[in-house]
């Protein structure tokens, strides 16, 4: 079963937001959160980009003009059973 969704991967970008934005956070506290909010946005660039791939392979494999027609996808590509 899924435990993440991009969904989810932009609330979080959102509420790192808002705790950026937070007015009485301290200069020691602000520092955190900025720090924080690198450290979420290096995964979150990396979750993108993985996604970005998996799309683009999935759009390989929709092409009936490609080589090799009975190659099987990668397991990422996969269904999950529901």
């Amino acid at each position: 079963m899924v435990k993440n969704t991009l969904g989810d991967l932009n609330n979080h970008l959102f509420a790192q937001l808002e705790r950026l934005n937070d007015e009485e956070l301290d200069e020691k506290a602000l520092a955190t959160e900025i720090e924080r909010a690198k450290a979420i946005s290096e995964v979150a660039k990396n979750i993108v980009a993985n996604g970005q791939l998996a799309l683009n392979v999935q759009r390989y494999y929709d092409n009936p003009d490609r080589l090799n027609i009975d190659a099987k996808k990668p397991k990422m590509l996969e269904m999950p059973e529901r």
